[in-house]
């Protein structure tokens, strides 16, 4: 048993932002980080199973703004390494919950940086900047808004509006600090923010494509292929219905069905095997069991 368990939580962190390094998680031993461990979005944050569903939905509404998918076509390497902008995008979130004060904000500076640098124009002549605080706001509510869906879609349906309210109060922390603006910090601001937004947002033949190579994405083994394929499966089905209309994809009932019976069944597992993932680590530092 210990073996299968061991072998689960090698495949399942090989997909995680850990497997870049770098980030002690450990150390120093009492900084709270950013957050600490009393944190909603620790608790959100840290369960591996709904943070890959959420993250998939993230990056399928993000690519919905045709400025945010300018930015990912021309300065990305998705169609080679989607598995790696993954696993980026992972340390970053990880990072900034979990990490130490000074990884927090090491990892804020740094995409800061990157994000200077990116600038170009869309197909109908658009200019675009990946440090435009409209756009920056947009990928972090398409984000955080998806993350929570998955939460309590498949770990805690019962979560309080209040405490769904402090979660996006607090995630709006690094946001801001990324140069966000006007970034909603309830649940009922967020839903409004998305109503204004989705007059904004469009689905081409570029879209499409991101879509479909995000789809084909390789697993990073022949073991976790059936799990990231589900995982994919549930981040689809986990999209809102106007954004699915959009991206013409269609979940009948008994698909649906299937798709939650599975991350249910499975995730527990993943949940099981998995114990030393960014927040197992970070509870380490801060001395909590």
């Amino acid at each position: 048993m210990e073996f299968i368990r061991t072998r689960i939580e090698t495949q399942v962190m090989s997909m995680t932002g850990l497997a870049l390094g770098q980030l002690d998680m450990e150390n120093p031993k009492g900084d709270p980080g950013l957050y600490g461990p009393q944190a909603v979005c620790w608790r959100v944050h840290g369960d591996f199973p709904s943070m890959l569903i959420g993250g998939i939905c993230a990056l399928m509404l993000q690519m919905l703004h045709p400025r945010v998918l300018a930015g990912v076509w021309d300065h990305s390497n998705f169609r080679e390494d989607m598995l790696g902008r993954l696993r980026r995008t992972g340390q970053f979130i990880s990072g900034t919950t979990f990490g130490s004060t000074h990884d927090a904000n090491w990892l804020i500076d740094k995409v800061r940086g990157i994000h200077s640098k990116i600038s170009g124009t869309t197909p109908d002549g658009s200019v675009y900047h990946a440090n435009d605080p409209e756009l920056l706001t947009w990928v972090h509510v398409a984000e955080v808004s998806s993350f929570l869906a998955a939460h309590l879609r498949y770990l805690n349906p019962d979560m309080s509006r209040e405490d769904q309210d402090r979660y996006y109060a607090e995630t709006a922390l690094v946001a801001e600090r990324l140069g966000a603006r006007g970034v909603p910090h309830s649940a009922e601001e967020v839903d409004a923010y998305i109503q204004t937004m989705r007059p904004q947002l469009l689905c081409d033949e570029r879209t499409l494509e991101v879509l479909h190579v995000l789809r084909n994405a390789p697993a990073p083994s022949r073991l976790a292929k059936p799990m990231g394929n589900l995982m994919m499966q549930a981040g689809t089905e986990l999209l809102p219905d106007w954004a699915s209309e959009m991206l013409g994809i269609h979940h009948g009932a008994l698909a649906r069905t299937m798709i939650r019976t599975g991350i249910n069944r499975t995730a527990p597992v993943l949940r099981w095997a998995v114990r030393n993932a960014s927040v197992h680590r970070a509870k380490r530092r801060m001395g909590v069991v």
